[in-house]
């Protein structure tokens, strides 16, 4: 079943994208696209229409990862789970009007990882 779930990595930082590409990977999860800013997620949800979204808080450019999130899920009801590395009270507060389905901490594994990606699709 993993290998036709489409994930949408949003992650500004182009070396933690590829890894979490490989850990998708190593767990089967074989549709997988990039993007590396909220506007480039707005965009590729429109074009692709993932399964789950794997949203970093903290994204560079015009719109932070909340912000894109809060975008998408207007559009469509996509589970979003946020990454970070680390999130202050007031982020968090942003963060939960978004109802994601959770949240990952950095540096990701592989069981919290695919826990949180079963717990999207159930």
């Amino acid at each position: 079943m993993s290998e036709k779930i489409k994930i949408l990595i949003v992650e500004d930082e182009g070396i933690v994208s590829i890894d979490i590409r490989n850990i998708l990977k190593n767990l089967g999860y074989n549709y997988i696209e990039v993007a590396f800013t909220g506007e480039e997620a707005l965009k590729k949800t429109q074009d692709w229409e993932p399964d789950v979204i794997l949203m970093d808080i903290g994204l560079k450019g015009n719109i932070d990862g909340i912000e894109a999130a809060g975008k998408i899920k207007n559009r469509i009801n996509t589970p979003i789970i946020f990454l970070t590395g680390f999130a202050d009270d007031n982020t968090l507060a942003r963060a939960n009007k978004i109802n994601p389905v959770g949240y990952i901490i950095k540096p990701l594994n592989n069981k919290d990882l695919d826990d949180a990606i079963s717990k999207a699709l159930s």
